[in-house]
C-alpha cells in the first residue's frame, strides 16, 4: 500500500476509535458486549481483512503496516480489536500459507470483508503451552473424519463463523509433531456446541468459550491444506507475525495508558499544585516513557525484518515478551500516579490494569517466550 493511502487509512481509524470506540467503553465494560453497529463499522472500515491479500478481498498489508493501524485501534479497550485479531493472524494466515486453492477461494473473501469470524481452537484443558499433548481426535472413516474432544479459552467461540481446530490423527506422537492436524470446521456442524461465555478478569466485551466436539463429522477436503500432520507446522508458520500483532497492541494500549497517567498529573493538584510537579511522580512518567520507546522500536524493527523475508522466531518472541511485560509496568504506574482514584471500577487505568494482564499470557506466556530465545540462542551459538 502506497504511504499516502495507509496514512489517510490511518486517520480514519484514529478518528473512529477516538470518536466511536473510546466514548464506548465504560458501556462494553458494563454491558461484556460490543454493539452491533460498531461490529459493522469495523467491517466497513475494511479491518477484518487487513492481512488478506487483495485478490481475496482484502487489503494485503505487510506487517510493518498492520502494526500501525493495531496501535491506533488499540488506544481504546483491547476488546474491540479481539473481535478481529484471530481473523488477522490464524484464522486467515493459516488457510493463506497451507491452505488449498479450493479453501482459500471459500473463505478468505469471507473472513476478508467480516461477514465469517473465525476462531483458533488449540487449548485444551489439560493442553496449554504444551499444545503437542492435545487429545482431541479426529479418527478417519471413509471419505471423512470425525473429531471429538473438548477446547478450552476459545476467542470469538461465541460469535465465530468458522472453527480452525487442531486435533490428533495418530495416537502415537510423530517427530515435528505430525500427529497434528488443522481442521476447517464451519459453525453450525452437527456436534459442535458452544459452553457459556468465560467469566474473565478483564477485557469485557471480547467473548470467549469452550468448545465442544462430539461426533462432529467432516469431509477429508476440510484439512487445511489437504494433508494429514501439518497442523501444528501451520500454526507454528503463523506465531511469529501473530506475536508481532500481539506487540502492537500492547504499545497501542501503553500508549493510551501513559496519556491517561499523563493528564491525571496535569490536573490532580496536592499541596498546591499538580503532582506531576512532584519529581518521584515524574519518575514514574519518565520510566514509562522510556518502556515504551524502547518497545515502539522494536516493533517496527522486527515488522520490517519480517517483511523483508528474515526468520525472525527469536526477535518476534522478545518483542512480545518486552512489550506485554511493558504494558503492565505502565498500567500498574497509572494506577499508582491516580492512587485511591485509580482503584475504582469507574476509572479507566483500573480497567487497562487488568485487562493487559492477559498479554503475557496468551500467544506464548513470558515463560514460554523465555525457553524460545535461550533455545534459539543455543542453536546460534552451535552454528
Amino acid at each position: 500500500m502506497d504511504r499516502e493511502t495507509l496514512d489517510a487509512l490511518r486517520d480514519a481509524i484514529r478518528r473512529f476509535t477516538r470518536e466511536r470506540l473510546v466514548p464506548l467503553e465504560a458501556e462494553v465494560a458494563e454491558t461484556d458486549r460490543i454493539p452491533g453497529e460498531i461490529v459493522q463499522e469495523m467491517r466497513d472500515l475494511g479491518l477484518f481483512g487487513l492481512t488478506t491479500p487483495e485478490e481475496y478481498g482484502g487489503l494485503g498489508l505487510k506487517s510493518s503496516e498492520e502494526i500501525e493501524l493495531i496501535m491506533e485501534l488499540t488506544s481504546a479497550s483491547a476488546a474491540f480489536r479481539s473481535t478481529v485479531g484471530i481473523s488477522l493472524g490464524l484464522g486467515s494466515q493459516a488457510i493463506l500459507m497451507d491452505g488449498t486453492e479450493a479453501q482459500k477461494a471459500e473463505w478468505l473473501p469471507r473472513i476478508a470483508s467480516g461477514e465469517v469470524i473465525t476462531s483458533f481452537c488449540l487449548t485444551e484443558p489439560e493442553s496449554g503451552s504444551d499444545s503437542a499433548a492435545l487429545r482431541t481426535s479426529a479418527v478417519r472413516d471413509g471419505d471423512a473424519y470425525v473429531l471429538n474432544g473438548t477446547k478450552r479459552f476459545i476467542t470469538n467461540a461465541p460469535i465465530a463463523g468458522l472453527f480452525l481446530v487442531m486435533a490428533r490423527t495418530s495416537r502415537e506422537a510423530l517427530p515435528k509433531n505430525g500427529h497434528i492436524t488443522a481442521f476447517l470446521v464451519p459453525a453450525g456442524t452437527p456436534g459442535l456446541r458452544i459452553g457459556p461465555k468465560d467469566r474473565k478478569m478483564g477485557q469485557a466485551g471480547a467473548w470467549s468459550a469452550d468448545v465442544y466436539l462430539e461426533n462432529v463429522r467432516v469431509p477429508a477436503e476440510a484439512i487445511i491444506g489437504g494433508s494429514e500432520g501439518r497442523g501444528f507446522a501451520t500454526a507454528m508458520k503463523s506465531l511469529d507475525r501473530g506475536r508481532i500483532n500481539v506487540a502492537s497492541v500492547c504499545v497501542g494500549q501503553a500508549r493510551r495508558i501513559l496519556h491517561e497517567g499523563i493528564r491525571y498529573a496535569a490536573e490532580r493538584k496536592q499541596f498546591g499544585q499538580p503532582i506531576g510537579q512532584f519529581q518521584l511522580v515524574q519518575a514514574m512518567l519518565a520510566d514509562s516513557q522510556a518502556d515504551l520507546y524502547a518497545a515502539e522500536c522494536m516493533l517496527r524493527d522486527v515488522a520490517k525484518r519480517y517483511d523483508a523475508g528474515e526468520r525472525v522466531s527469536l526477535e518476534a518472541s522478545c518483542t512480545k515478551m518486552f512489550a506485554s511485560e511493558m504494558v503492565g509496568r505502565i498500567a500498574d504506574r497509572a494506577v499508582q500516579i491516580h492512587g485511591g482514584a485509580g482503584y475504582m471500577r469507574d476509572s479507566a487505568v483500573e480497567r487497562f490494569y487488568r485487562d493487559v494482564r492477559l498479554f503475557r499470557i496468551y500467544e506464548g506466556t513470558t515463560q514460554i517466550q523465555q525457553v524460545i530465545i535461550g533455545r534459539e540462542l543455543m542453536k546460534r551459538a552451535e552454528a
